[in-house]
């Protein structure tokens, strides 16, 4: 007479059940860098991570602010700013992975977790409701600003150290951009008439 199989899942190296609940040891802190190959001291480029991971976590709350704004745009030019939020969300997005991957590049740990962000983002937190329309605008402007500040600073204190490469992304990437972005939102704010002079 067979045994009956049993009805619980048996965990085997050779099936195709997925190990579920893993927990792990932390094998880099955050806040720290490997030694990499890539020509940079251990000194420079802890300082460099540390400065992108500023600008990282900022641009991300930058990011939302343009995903909350688009969805939140309201009155007459509704459909021109809820695109051009929305696309300035996506370039965001894209300077959110090349900063994550530039600290990772120099051995150091991106900031990931959303939490983590709101603990270190310098951008301040709006109000959970909905502003009127200038007020939301102003809010990215100021976020843009800051971001630039800080980018500024960076810039010049990483290519004082030689790493090019980290001013580089700062410089041709974020600061372009930002400033970009901050001359179209700011247009948005200017009162003039739209059919007499």
């Amino acid at each position: 007479m067979s045994k009956p199989k049993s009805s619980s899942v048996e965990h085997r190296s050779d099936g195709s059940q997925p190990w579920l609940h893993q927990k792990g040891r932390v094998i880099q802190e955050f806040g720290t860098v490997k030694q990499f190959p890539v020509a940079l001291s251990m000194d420079t480029r802890l300082y460099s991570c540390q400065r992108l991971n500023q600008v990282l976590a900022d641009t991300r709350i930058l990011h939302d602010l343009y995903k909350k704004y688009h969805w939140l745009m309201r009155g007459a030019t509704f459909y021109q700013l809820h695109l051009l939020l929305d696309k300035h969300a996506g370039e965001q997005l894209e300077l959110i992975d090349t900063v994550a991957e530039r600290v990772q590049t120099l051995g150091g740990v991106a900031i990931g977790d959303p939490r983590h962000v709101a603990e270190i983002t310098t951008v301040p937190r709006p109000p959970d409701g909905v502003e009127e329309v200038p007020a939301m605008l102003s809010r990215l402007l100021e976020a843009h600003e800051l971001i630039l500040s800080e980018c500024h600073d960076a810039a010049a204190r990483t290519q004082e150290m030689g790493d090019d490469g980290t001013n580089d992304i700062l410089v041709s990437d974020v600061v372009r951009t930002n400033e970009l972005q901050a001359w179209f939102v700011a247009e948005h704010l200017v009162d003039t008439p739209l059919v007499h002079a």
